[in-house]
């Protein structure tokens, strides 16, 4: 199978990618530890039932090798997959955020464990000191060419930052996130990198944005608007938008917005605003009170989010 057959088996019917993300490691220890000490159990069970459960109603599934390949046999047969390749997090002693790759995997061994593509997490500042950034650069380059050798499509997720400490939460932050945002973008895209599908944040804080916000506004929906279309001609490559850790209202509005902007990304890979709240069930009252929360309100949240799809993504051509 080739490059192009595997994508095809990552997106739905109308060549959108509609895919669900549960790759998360660190992320989901904190979510269980206000209840218990997290432990690997408890993730490979609650990724093996969001997959059994899901996936019959979204394009494909990225899980991690680490936690998730139990899960990954769960998944419906409809479903594509795609399998993590970074380590989870990164050392916050070291300046840069430097990426690492999981020890004993490579390209080749996920696609022997059923991967149709490989992703690739890199924290990213465009404005970060040279030499850091070199270092990703030439990191991203072997990865791709890891992914040439075996075929395999290369989905890079990008999360911006800003290496002087600015909170990617504040309003200072979202100022300069569109310039953060767009400028990885552009880098990224270029053929050295081989890439094939970024997976990347929307270019604006939409709880600052006017009408979206409760508290200050940094862009007008014009100004934010125009960053979208700005994001959009940044890239020839197709681009699917992260979740964030948003709520699922929220995200769905964000894609609204989006299309209304005039941008054509080209579906999601949205994690913890589909199951995030199912965690706390599992944990709290056990695995049959959170399949009945994935079979109604999980199932609800791919649905909503699938329906807005429709409206909203470009289908990949």
């Amino acid at each position: 199978m080739n490059k192009q057959e595997h994508l095809q088996k990552l997106m739905n019917e109308n060549g959108v990618i509609s895919a669900l993300a549960i790759d998360q490691r660190g992320a989901m220890k904190k979510m269980i530890a206000p209840y218990k000490e997290p432990e690997a159990d408890d993730i490979i069970a609650f990724k093996s039932l969001v997959s059994t459960e899901l996936t019959p109603y979204t394009s494909s599934i990225l899980l991690d090798p680490e936690y998730g390949l139990p899960a990954a046999g769960k998944k419906a047969g409809t479903s594509g997959l795609l399998l993590a390749y970074e380590k989870s997090g990164y050392d916050s002693t070291t300046p840069g955020r430097l990426p690492d790759l999981l020890d004993i995997w490579s390209v080749h061994r996920l696609k022997e464990a059923g991967a149709d593509a490989c992703k690739f997490l890199l924290y990213y500042d465009v404005d970060e000191d040279e030499a850091i950034n070199n270092q990703k650069h030439a990191f991203i380059e072997r990865i791709g060419a890891e992914c040439i050798a075996e075929d395999l499509p290369f989905f890079l997720e990008l999360v911006s930052y800003d290496a002087s400490g600015i909170d990617v939460k504040s309003a200072e932050y979202a100022k300069i996130k569109p310039h953060k945002v767009n400028e990885m973008m552009k880098e990224f895209s270029a053929e050295k990198y081989h890439v094939d599908v970024l997976k990347v944040e929307v270019p604006v804080n939409m709880a600052f944005v006017a009408g979206y916000s409760d508290d200050e506004v940094v862009y007008s929906k014009e100004e934010a608007a125009n960053y979208f279309v700005e994001q959009t001609d940044a890239t020839h490559l197709p681009f699917i938008f992260l979740s964030a850790g948003v709520s699922a209202e929220l995200f769905r509005d964000t894609l609204r917005f989006a299309k209304e902007a005039g941008s054509t990304f080209n579906g999601v890979l949205c994690g913890r605003a589909t199951w995030a709240d199912g965690v706390s069930v599992f944990v709290q009252n056990g695995e049959q009170a959170a399949i009945e929360w994935l079979q109604t309100q999980g199932k609800q949240n791919v649905d909503e989010l699938n329906e807005v799809l429709q409206e909203t993504a470009t289908p990949i051509q």
